[in-house]
């Protein structure tokens, strides 16, 4: 599932839903969502029908009092409750700064202020995210771009849900894809000028991790956060969320059984290039936050795929008619191995949907793919990985394939080269 939520007016509309924790469970979709500005919401429109039919009982609006009567607030309905909780007590204007303002210290100073300013309101914030969970009515936090404010107290709820670290900055970074719609927003707010700053709307991981870094380094955890700066019981407050915001590995799906959900495959087609470019580049922050630094978000666009469609093959993979991940076929790959006789397919930007994707669906796509180059009468299907990533190096060699060699400074998509181990497997003719 692509955890953006799609509404027309709202950039930043996700669900917390789907993500697996550290004993083997996984958080319940459709029950904790995080939002940018419910303001641009308007009754009578598709967006409004949208979001009334997600059933959301309470709405949380982690903005100043100023900023909710300045800008406006979501439309009253009775099917929900609002509440307005002011988390931020000093306020900033991100917009404002230096363009040299690294964002990772600046940012996670400013979550750290929010964090022991205002506890009374994150205390209220939880207390009511957690009787909405036992009511088991959903709920949507939102800030202004759904980013900060939310983006910190979203952390505080999956991190005591037993979300791993790494996921939680993963969860922060999803933000990207949503940022040049934001930053549209703001320029259209401001007369078409550019903010000074050039973060805005923008949330690198190292934001998330630095400001995690310090919550561990000042009160050991985020239990003792919420014990000794909220004052709450940590272990009831967690084991009541995990009651009700949690559910047992499913038997089947991204956590299946055998084999998992039966996969369909097809070649791509021009019109599935939008999709192609969001599942890169969700699979680009899930490296990014795990410190796999090979992938960057828009560094692949809908050409870049067209025309690799155009000169070679793209595949897909849908389980239950969900996205579950693509690869390239290309027929020759001067870049990385030089100039070599017709012998190979290779294999390209194999990826899954982060969280989602069936268990196993990588290696179903890796077999796809060899069957589809021996179909074309090449004896061989080679591939190259970051010669720092031993763990992918690994994934391939159990699958089949050999080391034979390294290209020490593979061009980069930004321009800068990086060292890749090359492996390849002989097929079965």
């Amino acid at each position: 599932m692509d955890r953006h939520v799609p509404f027309d007016g709202l950039h930043n509309f996700r669900d917390l839903g789907g993500y697996a924790t550290s004993d083997g469970r996984r958080t319940r979709p459709g029950l904790v969502y995080r939002a940018d500005a419910l303001s641009k919401l308007s009754e009578g429109t598709p967006d409004w029908d949208r979001f009334l039919a997600l059933g959301i009982r309470t709405v949380v609006d982690l903005r100043h009092p100023w900023e909710a009567d300045q800008r406006g607030r979501v439309p009253a309905h009775p099917s929900f409750g609002y509440h307005n909780i002011s988390i931020e007590h000093r306020f900033y204007d991100q917009s404002a700064q230096a363009p040299d303002v690294a964002p990772g210290p600046y940012l996670a100073e400013r979550y750290a202020e929010v964090a022991e300013d205002g506890t009374a309101e994150i205390r209220t914030a939880l207390e009511l995210i957690a009787a909405s969970a036992a009511a088991g009515g959903p709920l949507v936090l939102h800030c202004a771009g759904g980013k900060d404010r939310t983006g910190q107290l979203s952390a505080l709820v999956l991190l005591l849900l037993g979300v791993p670290e790494d996921t939680v900055v993963e969860d922060y970074s999803l933000t990207e894809l949503a940022a040049p719609a934001l930053l549209a927003d703001w320029r259209a707010r401001h007369g078409g000028r550019a903010p000074t700053w050039p973060w805005v709307g923008r949330a690198p991981g190292e934001v998330m991790r630095l400001f995690l870094a310090w919550q561990n380094e000042r009160y050991g955890s985020v239990e003792g956060y919420v014990t000794k700066a909220l004052g709450m019981d940590a272990a009831a407050l967690s084991a009541s969320l995990r009651e009700h915001l949690l559910e047992p590995a499913p038997a089947e799906g991204p956590l299946g059984r055998d084999g998992g959900p039966d996969l369909e495959f097809r070649l791509a087609v021009p019109a599935d290039a939008p999709a192609l470019v969001r599942l890169r580049d969700r699979a680009a922050l899930w490296q990014l936050a795990r410190g796999i630094d090979q992938w960057r978000v828009g560094e692949k666009d809908e050409a870049h795929f067209r025309a690799r469609m155009a000169d070679g093959e793209v595949w897909l993979a849908h389980a239950d008619g969900r996205l579950a991940g693509a690869w390239e076929i290309w027929w020759d790959d001067p870049a990385a191995w030089g100039p070599r006789p017709p012998e190979a397919g290779y294999l390209h930007r194999l990826m899954t949907a982060p969280h989602t994707a069936p268990r196993g669906t990588g290696a179903r796509m890796l077999a796809r793919a060899e069957a589809r180059v021996a179909e074309h009468g090449r004896s061989l299907a080679r591939l190259d990985c970051l010669a720092a990533n031993s763990r992918l190096r690994a994934y391939y060699e159990a699958a089949g394939y050999t080391v034979v060699g390294e290209q020490a400074a593979k061009p980069h998509g930004l321009g800068s080269p990086y060292a890749v181990t090359l492996l390849e497997k002989r097929l079965s003719p």
